[in-house]
């Protein structure tokens, strides 16, 4: 089978990418319009496969999305390209309406009309995957309830907006059109790869430079912790074997208070990076509390039951196991980060 992963050199999409191209015999076509999130070093362990084959694009081209669709003849579109920072979303939303919301719809129109051209065998198969957030779902705080794939949507910042209207996008075209679509939304994934600006890297940077650990209000909001290659797994599972129309929640099962996350990642590097910055005595010392950002949600938490019940699927990593490995990996490719950090790999990203 030939995959399309939209957003594949971003840090879900590439975790999808190395999944499809080390584990399967699929085809990977991963599409990239390579913004600042966009990273093609994430993926040079595949990029020589003859499976896999990268195009750069934007979602929201009709042309070059109509063009991919014909050239590679896709059976399965895993869609992962997103704006993804809600700090950034609350900055300047524009450009999460404008590629969340409009490159969903035309990604979608895209599909659809090549749907519609297929040979029934081919079109009865075909698949649409799209891949959200549990942030759609809005704040869990003062309940001990977990999100569900029933749970009505409240999205709170311009980012969640954007998501829960692409959801919605998703949704009506396999209603209305037929397209044959799916929908899963994820707990807050990390791992290997992962953004700088994300909170668990950019912690592990700054404490390795001996800088202030910036943990908005009090740190006891609550997040779902989700290790980015069990996710990575789920995906593609869901993409095979999922019921058309469906969706399926995806969690790690690790509720963790952002304190908690930020005391433990010190205590890892106590232990794997005891040689410290001049002047630091405890990795602990930097964590400083900053005032908390516009309406920031204090809980999520995702009830994964339904895609461990029908498909078999649980996370392989505890908390602890991948948050080890996270921080190993941090400090096994100090390459990798640097050049994100000085800005240098964006010259690899042609």
């Amino acid at each position: 089978m030939t995959f399309i992963v939209t957003g594949g050199a971003g840090f879900i999409g590439s975790a999808v990418v190395r999944e499809l191209i080390n584990n399967t015999q699929h085809k990977v076509v991963n599409v990239d319009k390579l913004t600042y999130a966009g990273n093609l070093e994430s993926l040079h362990e595949v990029d020589n496969n003859e499976r896999y084959h990268f195009v750069q694009a934007d979602i929201g081209d009709a042309d070059a999305m109509s063009q991919v669709f014909e050239e590679f003849q896709p059976d399965v579109v895993m869609h992962l390209a997103a704006e993804s920072h809600v700090d950034r979303s609350i900055d300047g939303p524009a450009e999460f309406i404008q590629t969340n919301i409009v490159g969903t719809y035309n990604l979608l129109e895209c599909a659809r009309q090549y749907w519609k051209g297929l040979p029934d065998e081919k079109a009865k198969g075909f698949r649409f995957h799209h891949i959200s957030t549990d942030e759609v779902y809005g704040d869990l705080h003062g309940t001990d309830d977990l999100f569900t794939e029933t749970t009505p949507y409240a999205p709170s910042s311009p980012y969640s907006a954007s998501k829960a209207s692409s959801d919605h996008l998703v949704r009506a075209w396999q209603r209305t059109f037929g397209l044959p679509t799916l929908v899963t939304n994820c707990s807050n994934n990390y791992g290997p790869y992962h953004f700088p600006e994300k909170l668990i890297p950019l912690m592990i940077l700054k404490a390795l430079s001996g800088e202030a650990l910036p943990v908005y209000g009090d740190g006891k909001q609550i997040r779902d912790w989700l290790f980015v290659e069990d996710h990575a797994r789920a995906l593609v599972l869901v993409a095979q074997d999922g019921e058309v129309g469906e969706t399926y929640n995806i969690g790690g099962h690790n509720e963790k208070q952002n304190i908690e996350v930020v005391q433990t990642l010190c205590k890892l590097l106590e232990e794997l990076a005891p040689q410290k910055p001049n002047g630091v005595s405890a990795y602990s010392d930097l964590i400083t509390y900053v005032k908390d950002r516009p309406g920031h949600d204090v809980r999520y938490a995702i009830d994964a039951s339904k895609i461990e019940r029908e498909l078999g699927w649980k996370p392989e990593e505890s908390f602890e196991t991948g948050l080890r490995k996270t921080v190993e990996w941090y400090l096994n490719n100090k390459k990798w980060w640097q050049r994100v950090l000085d800005g240098t790999y964006r010259q690899g990203n042609v």
